[in-house]
């Protein structure tokens, strides 16, 4: 089974990093950043440090794991993290030069429901977790120790 995982990143300005993805005949869209659990990883955290630092050439704390979606051939598995340094000009991930695969914009968005409202935020199923988590106030309380 494929094991993929993503970071809600929350800044200390109370905003979350998200990628925006813009490719020939799809409508834009927006993911957290994350990918693929390699052989090499020694943990799925480990892959997470790793994928932060390729997608937005920073560094994640790590707060808790968030929620996990799981299908018959992959799982995800979403952390929630703070991050205080990123780069949107130092991204080094293979996809960013792989051709064909189309643009990985870097934004921040607020971290309120009508931030989430504003963007086509996928999987839909990560976004009913953060609009219930901002509704109860979980994710800045969490976030912000």
């Amino acid at each position: 089974m494929m094991e993929r995982v993503r970071a809600v990143l929350v800044t200390p300005d109370r905003t979350m990093l998200v990628i925006r993805r813009a490719r020939p005949g799809i409508p834009e869209y927006w993911v957290l950043p994350g990918g693929g659990v390699e052989p090499t990883d020694e943990s799925r955290e480990a892959a997470l440090h790793r994928e932060v630092h390729e997608e937005i050439a920073g560094k994640a704390d790590l707060v808790r794991l968030l929620h996990t979606m799981e299908s018959d051939d992959e799982r995800q598995l979403f952390y929630l993290a703070r991050t205080a340094t990123w780069s949107f000009e130092d991204r080094t991930g293979p996809e960013f030069s792989a051709e064909g695969r189309g643009e990985y914009a870097l934004e921040e968005i607020p971290l309120t429901l009508e931030g989430l409202d504003a963007i086509d935020l996928k999987p839909e199923e990560i976004v009913h977790v953060l609009r219930g988590a901002i509704r109860a106030g979980s994710l800045g309380a969490d976030a912000s120790r």
